[in-house]
């Protein structure tokens, strides 16, 4: 047994943060001795090493708390949930490290990346895994294997451009962590279907609308439920950002043609403007 004050010499955790993660029930004593002083085996140090490692990444107490007291966690789910967090991060700082080395040489390049290599791989591991089977033949057909495909992705994913526009989308989704919890954890096949339809049907009677004043009330309303399903079937924090890049969207000329193609000429500048003047 080891007393607060060796654990503390032990760790650089100070006395007062030790009573304090007693008292908020994140790391109780293993006993208290005949003179009330709290005493600590070897398996409530390694929960502390636990709760250290989250807090590398400045994860709150209370949601630390949640996860250690989780019964469906065992030890080693959490321990293989901390080293892909510290994977990542020395990934990170490794870019950095290798930036500044840049700068130092007179290289002026800056690492703008968003995402680490292993969470780039895990994004094209789901990707793989939730495609429908024909798009995936396809796909392995033009890159010749999975390996390849692979290696195609991570390389345009990784670029610089494609960096800087999850940066963008990060934001819609109130943080990284929620990006890719949504990414990993897709919405079922049926649920986006019914989405689908929905939008569909908010997109014809906003059409419908085409020659209407954009400002109108009948116009912004369609316009508000539009971004509303958009929202909940992208699973985003604020749409805002997101709609107004799906204004920019039926902007690329692809897209505006095929567009008025579908729905008549003019619509898709119609959605630009309707969108444009609820967001803005």
């Amino acid at each position: 047994m080891r007393t607060v004050k060796e654990i503390s010499d032990l760790t650089g955790i100070s006395v007062r943060t030790l009573h304090y993660y007693d008292e908020i029930g994140l790391l109780k004593p293993t006993e208290k001795s005949d003179a009330g002083y709290r005493l600590y085996d070897d398996k409530a140090l390694e929960t502390l090493q636990q709760v250290l490692f989250f807090r590398e990444f400045d994860i709150p107490l209370k949601e630390i708390k949640t996860v250690m007291d989780n019964p469906a966690l065992e030890r080693n789910q959490i321990l293989q949930m901390q080293r892909k967090m510290l994977v990542a991060k020395k990934e990170r700082m490794e870019r950095l490290i290798a930036s500044i080395d840049d700068i130092l040489k007179g290289e002026n390049r800056m690492d703008f990346a968003i995402f680490s290599k292993t969470e780039v791989e895990e994004m094209f591991q789901t990707m793989l895994e939730h495609m429908p089977d024909n798009m995936k033949e396809l796909a392995i057909k033009e890159f010749g294997s999975v390996e390849e495909w692979k290696k195609h992705y991570i390389e345009v994913v990784s670029s610089e451009e494609m960096q800087k526009g999850y940066a963008k989308v990060v934001e819609w989704y109130g943080g990284k962590e929620k990006y890719l919890s949504v990414v990993n954890n897709p919405i079922s096949k049926d649920v986006a279907e019914s989405y689908n339809k929905r939008i569909e049907a908010v997109l014809q009677r906003l059409i419908a609308k085409k020659g209407c004043d954009v400002n109108s009330l009948e116009v912004q309303e369609i316009v508000e439920e539009y971004g509303l399903l958009m929202k909940q079937l992208s699973q985003i924090k604020e749409e805002q950002g997101f709609m107004l890049a799906q204004a920019q969207y039926y902007r690329n000329e692809r897209i505006k043609s095929m567009t008025d193609e579908k729905y008549g000429k003019g619509t898709a500048d119609f959605l630009v403007q309707a969108i444009e003047a609820f967001y803005k």
